[in-house]
């Protein structure tokens, strides 16, 4: 089936379609997921409510611009909502300024870790990392989507920053 006639069924209501864009494209949106979750747990939970609303709102999609991607944008708008809802996210007050410095080094850190150190991140630092250096968004669309100003976006990301930091250097002495 193609993507256009299977999204036609979805449109539909049609269960057996559901189900084959579900296939399709769990595994992308439950990475993106595991992003902004805690744990594989809270990830299931996200990408069952990022479907749902999915399946709610395909009928607004109107094969304008890449059906990935719209599916891709509730996913993010989803997850972001329900911290918002359940009041993960408090303001911080450390100003970091408008300038952030990051030094690269290379080390041998594994992937699984370092998904692990984002993962364990506080949620507004966590969501803030994931939005800004990993998909891309500006300070100012961070901002409207977690309900935050944009100093509070820049403070966040540099805390995210130094935590992780700190995660990896430790990890790095504890591998010497």
């Amino acid at each position: 089936m193609s993507l256009e006639e299977l999204i036609v069924n979805c449109k539909k209501g049609k269960r057996a379609a559901q189900e084959e864009l579900y296939q399709r494209y769990s595994g992308i949106l439950f990475g993106m997921c595991l992003k902004y979750s805690r744990n594989k747990t809270e990830a299931e939970d996200n990408l069952h409510d990022s479907f749902m609303t999915i399946f709610d709102k395909i009928g607004q999609y109107n094969f304008k611009g890449s059906f990935e991607g719209w599916m891709k944008r509730i996913t993010v708008n989803t997850v972001m909502q329900k911290y918002r809802k359940e009041q993960y996210l408090n303001v911080v007050s450390e100003n970091f300024g408008d300038k952030i410095e990051v030094e690269e080094e290379r080390n041998d850190l594994s992937l699984s870790t370092l998904l692990q150190y984002i993962q364990d991140l506080p949620n507004k630092y966590r969501l803030t990392f994931n939005l800004y250096v990993l998909d891309g968004y500006s300070h100012r669309e961070i901002s409207e989507m977690l309900g935050t100003s944009t100093g509070t976006s820049k403070s966040n990301l540099a805390r995210a920053k130094m935590i992780l930091r700190e995660k990896i250097e430790k990890e790095n002495i504890n591998i010497a």
